[in-house]
């Protein structure tokens, strides 16, 4: 199975210093601001998915961070953060937020495949829509295992399988018919720039097996009724994130 390649990273990095401008720049206030700490596209509260558990006065790394929002909100938590990403431009926004918002913690500009943190350091590693669609998995989930003291966790969010199944080839918004392989959703490069990655179940499954964990749980995230469509991430629209699930959220232990 292809890893993603450096001109594939090159034309990842470069899409998102495009997003950080036309969006995530100007969301970033928003989501420094809010006060409980939400997962995915529809802002689903943790209080309803229950996957991080007690934060307070644990180590953690987030990988893939963005803008960081979510470190900020592990921070006010308790919890002692670094947050990664390879995005000059979004971390550029994150030391921004730190200034205007806070709190502040490290931010280290690094790729999810090759981590630049020392090993065994910590008791939780997130990823909320970040490292597992655009990182290898056969690459980051070692990385998130060697960042790991035995025991910690990981916790991650991604596109659902469905979904991926279900975007036009073209790129554009999930319907009601699967419009390739599922083993074509392994790997998928974008037309309009960037390449991410959709293991089936038993693909991700397997490969946190093979990189030490053992599955804790795995829940299917769909859209609250109240929900809006996002305002740029338009994989998927709120009416079909109702039916579907549009996210799913893994949670893994480091043997």
């Amino acid at each position: 199975m292809a890893e993603v390649s450096d001109s594939d990273k090159a034309l990842n990095r470069a899409l998102w210093a495009v997003v950080n401008e036309r969006f995530t720049d100007a969301a970033a206030a928003d989501m420094w601001s809010r006060p409980e700490t939400v997962w995915g596209l529809f802002s689903v509260p943790e209080r309803e998915l229950g996957v991080l558990g007690e934060v307070r006065g644990l180590d953690v790394a987030e990988l893939a961070c963005g803008t960081a929002y979510f470190s900020a909100w592990l921070a006010r938590a308790g919890a002692r953060t670094v947050a990664v990403d390879l995005s000059h431009e979004q971390l550029t926004t994150a030391r921004r937020m730190q200034a205007q918002v806070g709190p502040a913690f490290p931010l280290v500009q690094g790729d999810g495949e090759r981590v630049p943190l020392r090993s065994g350091a910590y008791d939780l590693v997130v990823s909320e829509h970040g490292a597992a669609a655009w990182c290898d998995p056969e690459r980051w989930l070692p990385e998130a295992a060697r960042l790991l003291r035995p025991g910690g966790r990981l916790v991650f969010l991604t596109n659902s399988l469905l979904s991926a199944l279900c975007v036009p080839l073209e790129e554009g918004v999930a319907g009601e018919r699967l419009l390739r392989g599922q083993r074509e959703a392994y790997r998928v490069r974008w037309p309009g720039g960037g390449a991410e990655f959709h293991p089936s179940h038993g693909d991700w499954v397997r490969l946190l097996r093979g990189s030490g964990f053992v599955v804790a749980a795995l829940r299917e995230v769909y859209a609250p009724a109240q929900a809006h469509d996002h305002t740029f991430y338009e994989i998927v629209s709120k009416d079909w994130a109702t039916r579907w699930p549009a996210e799913e959220v893994w949670v893994a232990v480091r043997r």
